[in-house]
């Protein structure tokens, strides 16, 4: 049955089982796993960083990146509807005594250099001092264009403030730069990581592992990283097992996420479709721009509950929720959506009754 909640719910495929079998094993919290030193040292040099930490999650190392950035009482600069500000609990402000400055989301996912400037504090001792500059991308699916991100780094260097990129889904931005200059994916990646002082990169996202993040910096960075992800709880033992899956990820799950970008736009094209000429649905229906692997759809209020109803009866699996009034329909590909899932969901929507 077609699952498109989102790209955390693909299985590993039975060659990443083997890897994960074949591992070689020790105590990460001593530093002798060797697996996970192997995937931390290809994951530091394949991205253009000194040194990378494993850890279980990527709101884990987010806040142990923006943990290492700023100290108690300093501010780090984020988007109003960013994960580090808005899905990770709080944690900057409720762990790390970071105050988050939220700056306003542009439709096309960036924030306004003129926002950001506007809200770097003066040295005061009325404010919180800024540190930080948080990025996101992709944010909702969509790629911050790189003369953009070099901009707000200029921007950062000229103020004095460091640059993390929460990377969740760096590899889909990276994939959709490549695919409009005609480049190398992996060579995307790493321009796109120079701009900053520390990364954080999902792997059980669109690489399709099935746990483990890493956050990556200099040395110093992450020695100091090291000591945060053992007070967070983050030190794992015969972690070699999911490091091994993060590094088959890497190796070999990078370049195929072109397929998966290829099936959202089948995906996509064909709900405009049914928009456009389909007796229940015609006009009900908007389909939002889409550039990577997650598109949003928004449906009418006449038809909003038959048809997620009708979704759900069939088998066809999407996250929905209320925005400004109308049903949004959250649709991501990934590893473990096929030509024949995009089929099956299309058919499923052509046959749509309304009832």
């Amino acid at each position: 049955m077609p699952d498109f909640r989102s790209d955390t719910v693909t299985q590993p495929t039975p060659a990443m089982r083997a890897a994960m079998f074949d591992a070689p094993l020790g105590d990460d919290v001593f530093g002798d796993d060797p697996s996970v030193n192997a995937l931390q040292e290809y994951a530091a040099q394949l991205l253009g960083f000194e040194a990378a930490l494993f850890a279980p999650s990527g709101t884990q190392t987010n806040l142990i990146a923006l943990w290492g950035h700023c100290q108690r009482g300093d501010e780090a600069i984020v988007g109003q509807s960013w994960h580090t500000y808005r899905w990770e609990a709080g944690g900057m402000a409720v762990l790390g005594s970071i105050q988050p400055q939220p700056v306003e989301t542009q439709p096309d996912g960036t924030l306004r250099l003129s926002d950001i400037a506007a809200a770097i504090k003066p040295d005061d001792p009325h404010f919180a001092r800024t540190r930080l500059v948080v990025l996101e991308n992709t944010t909702g699916g969509q790629v911050l264009p790189p003369a953009y991100v070099a901009e707000v780094a200029a921007l950062a260097r000229q103020r004095g403030l460091a640059m993390h990129l929460d990377g969740a889904r760096m590899f889909n931005a990276a994939t959709a730069n490549a695919a409009k200059a005609g480049t190398d994916v992996y060579d995307e990646a790493r321009a796109l990581c120079s701009h900053f002082d520390s990364a954080s990169l999902c792997l059980s996202k669109g690489l399709g592992a099935p746990i483990g993040s890493l956050v990556l910096g200099s040395h110093d960075f992450i020695r100091q990283a090291r000591r945060t992800r053992k007070i967070l709880g983050g030190g794992m033992r015969q972690a070699g097992v999911l490091a091994a899956a993060g590094r088959y990820a890497l190796e070999h799950h990078v370049r195929r996420m072109a397929d998966d970008h290829a099936r959202l736009a089948q995906l996509a094209e064909g709900l405009a479709e049914a928009n456009r000429s389909h007796p229940v649905l015609r006009g009900k229906i908007t389909v939002h721009p889409w550039q990577t692997n997650i598109l949003f759809t928004d449906l009418h209020t006449d038809v909003a509950p038959a048809f997620t109803a009708w979704l759900a009866q069939h088998g066809v699996r999407v996250t929905s929720g209320l925005y400004a009034g109308q049903t949004r329909l959250r649709w991501v590909s990934h590893l473990d959506v096929s030509d024949a899932d995009i089929k099956a969901a299309l058919d499923c929507v052509a046959i749509f009754t309304g009832n």
